[in-house]
């Protein structure tokens, strides 16, 4: 996986979310006990963490920084946190080496730092559409290439059933809905 990815992913939340910023965002954000808006600027930290780790390349621990987003920022706001972290974790994408590494569990490289950024992306964007309300599915193609990066032993089927399955959000077929997981970002050698 790519920066394309991540910028793809990232207008698909704008799409789904953008249309909806004067909703209460301080209701729990589908399952979550988050609210809306704290699932959002979670998404925010997390891209920002993985663009931290592609370009400072750390080997044995995340990098010790935070993104603090003041509680009175309105969701609109906060959408363009987002999309400012995404563009971070996009650009140290392009520009790392294919063959550096960072940790993240693991030996990580890009490609699985795109993974871990777009997979964070799709399932929260899931999370807060459901609590808003909002009917929305996950593209299967980004779902489909979340899948074989992170998760390579998932089961056949629908990519956006099968991932959100893999992410504890839903049942699939006759499989009962798990209740932990585990992404396969870092690389065996």
């Amino acid at each position: 996986m790519g920066a394309d990815h991540v910028d793809e992913a990232l207008a698909e939340l704008r799409r789904a979310l953008t249309p909806h910023v004067t909703r209460d965002w301080f209701q729990p954000a589908g399952e979550l006990t988050w609210t809306c808006w704290a699932t959002a600027v979670h998404i925010a930290h997390d891209l920002l963490a993985y663009a931290g780790q592609v370009a400072g390349r750390p080997a044995d621990a995340y990098l010790p920084l935070d993104l603090t987003v003041p509680a009175e920022t309105p969701p609109a706001e906060v959408l363009r946190v987002i999309d400012a972290c995404g563009a971070l974790l996009s650009s140290a994408i392009t520009t790392a080496d294919p063959a550096s590494r960072a940790w993240h569990w693991g030996p990580t490289d890009p490609g699985g730092f795109a993974a871990l950024g777009v997979d964070e992306i799709l399932m929260h964007t899931h999370d807060i559409t459901r609590g808003l309300g909002v009917d929305w599915r996950p593209p299967a193609d980004l779902c489909a290439s979340v899948l074989a990066r992170l998760f390579p032993d998932a089961p056949p089927g629908d990519p956006a059933d099968v991932l959100l399955w893999c992410t504890g959000r839903a049942e699939l077929g006759d499989r009962p809905r798990l209740s932990s997981w585990t992404l396969k970002a870092a690389l065996d050698s």
